[in-house]
């Protein structure tokens, strides 16, 4: 036998085995060499659960044997039916492959196995198997609807089963991927066991394209708990358009891309009923809006009662708080808060509002006597949250300052065209 140190040369040679087809040489070398044949039909040296047709169990590891003392295992190499590469280990004998990751659940695998025989011929197998479908599938819808956005509109992901356990949301929250042109850091956070919030660390670019996938179809979460199937979601960003109320002076100031483009008389709430303060995003438009007080507990024929019919209004929390048409409150726009927590203009200014913003753009109140604005649960009031907090409500964010989990973050955040 040829004095060649075995290891190496069955090494360089069994990867170039993976790619040649029948008939083709495996590695050049001189008449005779064992390796300058073409990779045999190693079958009959390989034992395989699976080579039998059977749906393989996700939740037991993949194993794949040599047979008899003749051959030996060079390398496996598994992948399933979205691209994904099934890790593993060789023992060193090269008796026995065993995979070290999870299966996927309900695909299809292409496993190639590389052996050699007792004298250094390379041999070749490829094998296709299924595995069975999971009895419980995680599945997660993105929002908001693919539309144009202002830079304030966080992205939602609200998952169909609760996920509680850090370690099954880190492998979620891997697998939810969001892309951005032009490039920004950002997060995502876990607001409850069923629902997660994106934002970057400052608003985005105007003008951004976004890309939302998530990559959890057949991946296993948890415990007999598998990924299932997901919509992407595309978004495209608007202008920059900022509009900050300001309770002491009663004017609101309008801002296009950081350009001043309005300044409108307004009155926010009264004492009592002040406006929350802090940064909200528009959640929609309503022409026309019947409000009544006992919506927010006011009693019907109190002092306070009211029931009124509403134009060009903003809606910016859920709880029912607009940015609107008030002309009953004219004479006090620009001078004195009457409202009970709304932003009121003139019809004329409400009617510009109301076509300059769209969702997503940013509506802030300041200096009000109210309370901050609920992070979560009343609206989008994700930005009065510290980018320190936020990036914390994270799973792959172990502790404060943790430098990989930052990287983790942020190369999720890959440049896109489309």
């Amino acid at each position: 036998m040829n004095d060649t140190p075995r290891i190496r040369t069955v090494v360089s040679c069994t990867l170039l085995a993976l790619l040649v087809t029948a008939g083709a040489t495996a590695c050049a070398g001189s008449g005779g060499h064992p390796l300058s044949a073409s990779p045999y039909d190693a079958a009959d040296e390989i034992s395989f659960a699976a080579a039998d047709g059977t749906r393989l169990d996700p939740e037991k590891p993949l194993e794949i044997s040599a047979k008899g003392d003749e051959a030996r295992i060079a390398d496996v190499t598994a992948t399933d039916a979205a691209g994904r590469h099934l890790a593993g280990e060789l023992t060193a004998d090269g008796r026995t492959w065993r995979s070290t990751a999870s299966l996927a659940a309900g695909t299809r695998y292409t496993v190639r196995v590389a052996t050699e025989d007792e004298d250094g011929a390379p041999g070749a197998r490829t094998y296709t198997f299924e595995t069975a479908q999971a009895k419980r599938a995680l599945t997660v819808a993105f929002g908001p609807e693919a539309g144009t956005y202002g830079v304030g509109q966080p992205i939602t992901a609200d998952l169909s089963l609760p996920v509680k356990d850090r370690a099954a949301r880190a492998v979620v929250e891997r697998a939810l991927k969001v892309r951005s042109t032009p490039a920004v850091e950002g997060s995502w956070y876990w607001v409850d066991d069923k629902k997660l919030h994106f934002r970057p660390k400052e608003y985005w670019p105007a003008g951004a394209l976004v890309s939302v996938t998530g990559n959890l179809d057949g991946l296993r979460v948890g415990d007999k708990l598998y990924g299932g199937p997901s919509e992407p979601l595309r978004l495209k960003i608007g202008d920059r358009i900022e509009a900050v109320a300001d309770a002491e002076t009663h004017h609101m100031t309008v801002r296009r891309n950081g350009e001043v483009i309005n300044t409108i008389p307004v009155t926010t709430g009264k004492p009592g009923f002040s406006t929350r303060n802090g940064i909200k995003v528009v959640l929609g438009k309503e022409y026309y809006v019947r409000m009544r007080g006992t919506s927010i507990g006011i009693d019907e024929g109190s002092s306070e009662s009211y029931d009124l019919p509403v134009y060009y209004a903003t809606r910016v929390t859920w709880s029912g708080e607009y940015v609107h048409a008030a002309p009953w409150s004219v004479g006090s726009q620009g001078v004195a808060n009457v409202s009970h927590g709304c932003v009121g203009m003139s019809t004329d200014n409400a009617a510009w509002f109301y076509e300059t913003v769209r969702p997503g753009d940013v509506v802030r109140t300041v200096n009000s006597s109210g309370d901050l604005m609920d992070t979560f649960g009343n609206g989008f009031g994700d930005w009065n949250m510290p980018w320190d907090k936020w990036r914390r409500g994270s799973a792959l964010v172990a502790e404060e300052g943790d430098p990989a989990a930052a990287r983790d973050t942020r190369a999720r955040l890959r440049p896109l065209s489309f």
